[in-house]
């Protein structure tokens, strides 16, 4: 079967050559005129063989995009393929299958239309093949496009072939929509002016010589033409320039040719002067762009640049036709839509240019969220239906984007629309309808601060656009149902009631969640804020029974932090006895003695200095009834040694992964591909700093450090990433701006910590004692050699050691010889001992 690529051969072409000339073929003629029985054969088996396989190919992939039907390269294979085989009907339907998701190139637009015209028998299909060519310059600007869809019309359509009135208007008004779209492309543009140069010189051809007044007008037509593309900035100027000056020498206006502007009117040369001026100042960013050598992302930031000079000169136009060279060449950039959308925005704010723009943008670039959110704030702008802004919104939230947010941001931009225009006299069950949706779909993936932001917002809709209390308190017990354990939700529900003055409901919801357990320090936090309201609030009455639930309550969440801190300690103490004294497995700022002591004594001798306990919260609230309940202090270990022991297990877990051995947890991350940022924006969460590592990708986690009370972050955090080479990309954007602040950047190097910890030298000038192991042993995992002292080790010289510590000082006549095998310290002396030692002295 013939392809669709060529036309089908006819019988002599197809026929194989004969052979060359010689003995044989001179006795049997026919057999060397013909082809065998036997080459027929085989060929004919070749020919079914291909089409065989031609058919399974077409096969798979057919189930491919049933399975995957937004697959754009299993789209283009498929075309490919049914336009080798030669079926067209299924053809025809693959390619408006492929272009109802996506654009097609324009290459792609010129083989439908030449495979249509090739197959069209009757002048019927003309209208048909028309609306294919208007279909495709739609979507890419593509000079070859318009040129064959020109040629088209001028060959095929009768009217414009017979030079009728109607048919000159038609194509008059084709070849000017032409010129608009890309007669200002600089390099190619030129291409279209000739093209309708040349149609109005073949018109003049057509008038008779007796009708002297419409010759006259068509030369005038054609001077017209002329002049204008003699002001326009294009490439080869110059040739234009020269041929210009020799039709008018053909009408009878002799010019001098060695001048270049020898019967030139004077006004024309003044703008031809000015382009020429115009395009030598792009002539570079033109050969730039034009370089084929260009990566993708080369070219891009080529384009960008020539787009900011272009702007800068102020030329909405040319703007226009550079953006739209750009996105053809570059179609899913979504750098180029959205600068090109936001500058149509600002500057030509034509309602047609802009729903053309817009919706292009989107079929290139689906998975942007922030292109969507801005073509419904456009169509808002020039006041498109409701119906438009309906259809253009479910096809927003249809889309795959990368994060929650986005969606978010989808369905806000959608209700903010809808509040706007309520005066209109739109039904607010469509902004009800939307909350509900937004709640349903987002609600199981949206963080804490986005559900509180949807629910507010839906609620202060609800009693203020909707005057429904009722909806507005259902709204706040549908988020309970789903995020009860959140105490930000019940703080805002108890919010909007205080904010209408409803005592009575905000003293009913302290009631309900007072007893609830939330993280962190929410229970105790929530108990103290039904206090304060009673105080501020209610009635003496009110204010007795308030304290009379709250105190039990925070008792028992004493109690239980209590045990928890009790069973951290238990964890944080080693089992060996022998390594009681090996001083590595310390931690640098305990301040516990040697021999390990009963908690309650321990918390006795070292009372919590600055933070205050759970037992200093429930004496608070028992000294505002004058002693009226005796508190009994319950707890085993002070809350800043619990605290320290509670940090070093949690940190020690959620690193290692490790949460079933009863080893203290290492403080610090062991990975392997792993930055620490700091001086992070306090307001920026994991999501941001997600973003901000998007250009160079490879972020597997990301751990933001909190603070164990506040919950607020601390401005730094842990991002791991792949592999080492998007580590290193990391690294480079060190001092770049998050949320406007400059962040650092380095490699978290865990064994480096760890080394630190266990055996490097201590801050601040101190002597490491620890490090040495005693007595001059060599610490444990130190690196240093046997015969040299650790860096940093403190050096004491002259007579009078006896007074160092022993770990520094060796007796005089100390030898190598006399070291102890296990390191110890020997045997501690009494006081009278030591006494009676230094008078000896």
């Amino acid at each position: 079967m013939a392809t669709m690529e060529e036309e089908v051969p006819d019988a002599a072409a197809a026929a194989p050559a004969p052979a060359g000339g010689g003995g044989d073929d001179a006795e049997m003629p026919d057999a060397a005129a013909a082809p065998s029985d036997s080459d027929t054969d085989s060929s004919d088996s070749d020919d079914e063989g291909a089409a065989s396989a031609d058919d399974l190919r077409i096969q798979t992939l057919e189930r491919a995009l049933q399975e995957q039907p937004l697959d754009y390269e299993t789209h283009v294979q498929y075309i490919q393929c049914l336009r080798k085989s030669g079926n067209i009907e299924k053809l025809r339907a693959a390619r408006e299958e492929m272009n109802k998701y996506y654009p097609l190139t324009p290459k792609m637009w010129q083989e439908w239309a030449k495979d249509e015209i090739s197959l069209s028998t009757s002048e019927d299909s003309f209208g048909d093949i028309e609306k294919l060519y208007e279909r495709g310059v739609q979507e890419y600007l593509s000079i070859k496009l318009w040129r064959d869809y020109l040629d088209f019309v001028e060959e095929h359509d009768q009217s414009v072939s017979q030079c009728t009135p109607s048919g000159l208007s038609k194509m008059r008004d084709l070849f000017e929509r032409a010129i608009t779209a890309g007669g200002l492309h600089v390099t190619e543009g030129s291409k279209l002016w000739a093209a309708y140069r040349e149609y109005e010189m073949a018109i003049l051809i057509t008038i008779p010589d007796g009708n002297d007044e419409d010759k006259e007008k068509q030369v005038q037509r054609i001077r017209s033409l002329f002049h204008r593309q003699l002001s326009v900035p294009l490439a080869d100027m110059e040739s234009t320039l020269a041929e210009y000056k020799s039709w008018e020498a053909e009408q009878g206006n002799a010019n001098d040719p060695g001048d270049n502007f020898d019967g030139v009117p004077s006004n024309i040369i003044s703008a031809y002067k000015k382009a020429n001026d115009i395009y030598n100042e792009r002539k570079q960013y033109e050969n730039q762009i034009s370089n084929a050598g260009l990566s993708e992302a080369d070219k891009l930031q080529e384009f960008l640049k020539y787009i900011k000079f272009e702007e800068s000169s102020g030329d909405p136009a040319r703007v226009q036709v550079l953006y739209e060279r750009a996105v053809s060449e570059l179609p899913v950039s979504s750098d180029l839509w959205m600068g090109y959308t936001s500058y149509l925005d600002r500057t030509l704010k034509v309602p047609s240019v802009l729903r053309n723009v817009y919706y292009r943008a989107t079929r290139n670039c689906t998975w942007v969220g922030e292109l969507w959110t801005h073509y419904l704030l456009s169509l808002e702008r020039i006041h498109a239906s409701e119906e438009e802004l309906q259809h253009v919104f479910e096809r927003a939230v249809q889309c795959s984007f990368p994060t929650i947010q986005e969606y978010l941001n989808v369905y806000l931009t959608r209700v903010h629309s809808l509040r706007r225009r309520i005066s209109d006299g739109l039904d607010f069950q469509l902004i009800r309808q939307t909350f509900m949706d937004a709640a349903e779909f987002l609600s199981p993936q949206l963080g804490t601060k986005e559900l509180l932001r949807l629910y507010t917002y839906w609620a202060k809709l609800e009693r203020g656009l909707g005057k429904d209390l009722p909806a507005a308190r259902g709204v706040w017990e549908n988020a309970i149902k789903k995020s009860g354990s959140v105490l930000e939700v019940w703080e805002q529900y108890i919010l909007m009631e205080m904010e209408m003055g409803h005592i009575h409901e905000a003293r009913s919801l302290y009631k309900r969640c007072y007893s609830k357990r939330f993280a962190g320090y929410g229970s105790e936090e929530i108990c103290h804020a039904w206090i304060r309201f009673e105080e501020e609030n209610g009635t003496l009455d009110d204010y007795d029974i308030a304290i009379k639930k709250v105190t039990p309550r925070l008792k028992e969440l004493m109690m239980f932090k209590s045990q928890e801190e009790a069973k951290v300690e238990a964890q944080s103490i080693p089992n060996d006895n022998s390594n009681a004294n090996d001083s590595s497995q310390k931690r640098k700022p305990s301040k516990m003695t040697n021999k390990q002591q009963p908690p309650a004594k321990k918390r006795k001798e070292n009372p919590p200095k600055s933070t205050k306990s759970s037992d200093d919260q429930v004496s608070n609230v028992q000294s505002e009834q004058s002693g009226a309940v005796n508190v009994v202090q319950v707890g085993e270990a002070s809350k800043e040694k619990v605290e320290a022991s509670m940090e070093m297990k949690v940190d020690g877990e959620s690193r290692t992964g490790n949460t079933s051995s009863n080893e203290p947890k290492p403080s610090f991350y062991n990975d392997k591909c792993t930055v620490f940022v700091s001086n992070i924006d306090l307001n920026a969460n994991e999501e941001d700093l997600r973003r901000f590592f998007t250009d160079i990708g490879g972020v597997k986690a990301i751990r933001l450090l909190k603070d164990k009370f506040t919950k607020k972050s601390r401005g730094l955090a842990y991002v791991d990433f792949s592999d080492n080479k998007h580590l290193e990309a990391a690294i480079k954007k060190n001092k770049q701006k998050l949320l406007g602040k400059k962040v650092s950047i380095a490699r978290s190097d865990p064994s480096k910590s760890k080394k630190s910890r266990e055996g490097g030298p201590l801050s601040k000038g101190q002597d490491n004692l620890h490090q040495s192991g005693g007595d001059g042993a060599k610490a444990p995992g130190s690196s240093q050699p046997d015969n040299e002292a650790p860096k940093g080790d403190l050096k004491i010289t002259g007579k009078t050691t006896h007074f160092a510590p022993r770990a520094v000082a060796k007796p005089l006549g100390w030898t190598k010889q006399n070291e102890k095998p296990d390191g110890g310290a020997g045997e501690l002396k009494s006081n009278e001992e030591f006494r009676n030692l230094f008078l000896k002295k």
